[in-house]
């Protein structure tokens, strides 16, 4: 029973805090430039983990709390938090290099796999005849739907 429910409290939070990016970056999206919605998010989400893990650490809530609140709901809105929280820890404990690797490591090389991801995609799922279209789709995942987007 003991893992169900932290796998009920995990899926709880996830969807909560996947709804809550979805709508706020729409939300956003409808008056900004899509990037600053995903930016708003990630920082957002950032101050929100480090805030709440230490909030949460001082209180001792049930574990399930936490795993809803931070893993679920954060996980959900936002994964970037979790990797700021982490390199912003071991900057804490002193670990400055390693910190240093996580950030840029993680900047560079999710640039690059996002890169291959979608050449590969233009290369071999897509038709050449339709990579047009797609190059002039929206570029972001909160992109707002409209009435000229199929």
């Amino acid at each position: 029973m003991e893992v169900w429910t932290r796998v009920i409290s995990l899926s709880i939070g996830g969807v909560l805090g996947v709804n809550a990016r979805y709508w706020l970056g729409v939300w956003m999206s409808r008056w900004t430039a899509a990037p600053w919605a995903t930016f708003t998010i990630n920082m957002s989400g950032s101050f929100a983990i480090g805030f709440l893990s230490m909030t949460l650490a001082r209180w001792l809530p049930h574990p399930h709390v936490r795993l809803l609140i931070l893993t679920g709901f954060l996980g959900g809105y936002t994964t970037f938090s979790t990797w700021a929280f982490e390199s912003a820890v071991l900057w804490d404990r002193g670990e400055k290099n390693l910190a240093l690797v996580n950030l840029f490591g993680s900047l560079v090389v999710g640039m690059a796999a996002a890169l291959a991801g979608m050449a590969l995609a233009r290369d071999v799922v897509i038709p050449a005849r339709e990579r047009a279209a797609v190059a002039e789709r929206p570029s972001t995942i909160e992109a707002a739907p409209s009435k000229e987007r199929p």
